[in-house]
């Protein structure tokens, strides 16, 4: 893996978390360092889950199915980080 394949894979982590984070409601109280992490991991994930259900992942531009796939990985991870780091949603009691 080459620099420039670090920083996109970055690049992308960050814009998959945030629109995971976008995605699942409430508050998510954790650092941006955090969300990369789970955008990363959503969109290594979602690429995988995107081929095995047979979304194209080979066309020119952006590849929107993929995308989508990854999003809602993004998602559910946020949702999962935010449950057990237990800083999501505030209890109103």
């Amino acid at each position: 893996m080459t620099v420039t394949g670090i920083i996109t894979a970055l690049i992308v982590g960050l814009i998959v978390g945030a629109l995971g984070r976008l995605v699942v409601p409430g508050r998510q109280n954790f650092p941006i360092w955090l969300t990369i992490v789970v955008g990363v991991v959503a969109a290594l994930v979602g690429t995988v889950v995107a081929n095995a259900i047979g979304v194209s992942t080979d066309t020119p531009g952006v590849d929107w199915g993929e995308l989508v796939v990854q999003v809602i990985v993004a998602a559910i991870g946020v949702a999962i980080v935010a449950a057990v780091t237990g800083r999501g949603r505030r209890s109103t009691l």
